[in-house]
């Protein structure tokens, strides 16, 4: 079975603060570590009151920290709202705490409004510059070369793994040309999946990171012991993602028996469509979905997003999770990841 990882936003739950989600961060992640999930990665948003992952690099560190083997890093970095130099600082001083541990996705979205944008101090071509932005990067992390006049300290020389993030065909095309893995959002933008998958493993070029295509694919995973139970936890995500669509990011919110009794069918309706992927049922429910899914997207690795309100149901689903990785890796498949 192909390795499986977890995607967390640290989320922050009504009643609760940014110190208890974090403290829920560290501990879930220790719990995946004993489960033997391979990694564990963190994003960037800013300006939302359910998440505090906002400083990514530092929970990075605060994970790595608390944990032994388990990879830790960014899904993603947003890099436009950074200076190059800056995060090849950041993740060369991480790879030097945390060796062969930390790697680094990077997502060429601000991950906010445009107010929250210019509040970060950076200009509105970030995103039009990100090719040339990841290039200077990698070049960051190269052996120590006395002509070169900046350089990354810590950082040169150093082996940080790059992702290229994306929920279209821009990154899938950029992750190709470069020769560098390749994660597609496909837990909230699940639209181009297939064709993103097909243009990065068409037209990959082999580099000193990576001579094959090397392909991971997200989902929601919502596993409870009934069904019934995990389409209730599922409702704190849907009702997040209502919320944004209102203009009212909040706090997650606890689960509710009845969505519709809360929401239009328009909203609940233009939904529908972020969640094509979302995996959620009992373990047998979740297993079915999954062996399609991964059958579908043919992918090298599976990273999964599983918030939910109450943090002990989180962990008893990252633990049924595992357990549906161990199954389908024993049965008879025609699954065999293509790159």
């Amino acid at each position: 079975m192909i390795p499986f990882s977890i995607l967390d936003l640290s989320p922050i739950v009504a009643g609760n603060t940014a110190a208890q989600a974090l403290r829920n961060t560290l501990n879930l992640a220790q719990h995946a570590e004993s489960l033997g999930y391979n990694r564990y990665w963190l994003a960037e948003h800013h300006n939302m009151p359910g998440v505090a992952s906002a400083a990514t690099s530092v929970v990075i560190g605060y994970v790595a920290g608390g944990t032994e083997t388990i990879r830790v890093g960014s899904g993603g970095i947003m890099l436009p709202n950074h200076s190059p130099l800056v995060i090849a600082e950041q993740f060369g001083t991480l790879e030097s705490l945390y060796p062969g541990r930390i790697d680094l996705g990077l997502g060429r979205a601000p991950g906010a409004d445009q107010a929250t944008a210019r509040a970060l101090r950076r200009d509105a071509t970030g995103p039009d510059t990100f090719p040339q932005d990841v290039v200077e990067l990698m070049h960051y992390f190269q052996p120590d070369d006395s002509n070169q006049f900046v350089q990354a300290v810590p950082g040169n020389g150093l082996n940080v793994p790059i992702w290229i993030l994306g929920s279209s065909l821009f990154g899938a095309q950029l992750a190709a040309m470069l020769g560098l893995p390749y994660a597609f959002a496909s837990h909230f933008a699940p639209k181009d999946l297939m064709h993103a998958l097909h243009v990065y493993r068409t037209h990959f070029t082999p580099s000193a990171q990576l001579d094959k295509p090397y392909a991971m694919v997200a989902a929601n995973v919502i596993v409870a012991d009934t069904d019934r139970e995990a389409e209730r936890l599922f409702t704190s995500v849907q009702q997040q993602f209502l919320y944004i669509r209102r203009g009212k990011a909040r706090q997650m919110q606890p689960p509710v028996d009845d969505l519709t009794a809360q929401w239009a069918d328009y909203e609940l309706a233009g939904i529908e469509s972020v969640f094509k992927y979302a995996l959620v049922g009992s373990p047998k429910t979740v297993q079915r979905q999954l062996r399609t899914f991964l059958e579908q997207t043919q992918a090298d690795e599976f990273i999964l997003s599983a918030p939910i309100f109450d943090h002990e149901a989180r962990k008893h689903s990252l633990t049924l999770t595992a357990q549906v990785r161990d199954a389908l890796a024993t049965q008879p498949t025609r699954y065999m990841p293509v790159s």
